[in-house]
């Protein structure tokens, strides 16, 4: 079973009310994936992966703690520009709030570390951080858009 089936299989698992998913291709080629609410995953010798728990949606959006963007394609940019990617699938957000103003914008330097925009996932807003210090030259996303992981948001000139 190839990676992505398996990300879309836990997507479809966190988004359903199923409260466990059992998984097995074949009895020879030892590929099991369990997922279950109560955080235990099972595996084979092909993957271990772990579905997050899906938290009961809150009135409002919580913040979640900031995460790393994907590293899939981070420096696969052969222009010496820096892409950061989405690590996750959900709604690309440039802003804490609609009213609020953008995290970053085209032309500003950014920190390692800095909050540069947020992805929503299933109520949850990511922040996502820069991974290096530099310049800000490129915005890939439109607010509020859908994005898919490994997708590029910023492009970012290395200091």
């Amino acid at each position: 079973m190839k990676e992505a089936n398996i990300r879309k299989l836990i997507e479809i698992f966190q988004e359903s009310g199923v409260e466990e998913l059992e998984y097995q291709e074949s009895f020879w080629r030892g590929i099991r994936l369990r997922l279950s609410r109560s955080r235990r995953v099972e595996a084979g010798s092909a993957v271990a992966l772990q579905a997050p728990l899906a938290a009961p949606a809150p009135a409002a959006p919580v913040p979640a703690p900031p995460v790393a963007a994907a590293p899939a394609a981070a420096d696969a940019v052969g222009d010496g520009l820096h892409a950061v990617t989405s690590p996750m699938v959900g709604t690309f957000y440039r802003s804490p709030s609609p009213e609020a103003e953008s995290f970053v914008n085209v032309g500003d330097m950014v920190k390692s570390d800095q909050t540069i925009c947020i992805i929503e996932a299933m109520k949850i807003m990511n922040e996502i951080e820069a991974d290096v210090d530099g310049e800000i030259v490129e915005a890939d996303v439109e607010n509020g858009s859908p994005v898919e992981y490994g997708q590029p948001l910023f492009r970012i000139r290395p200091a």
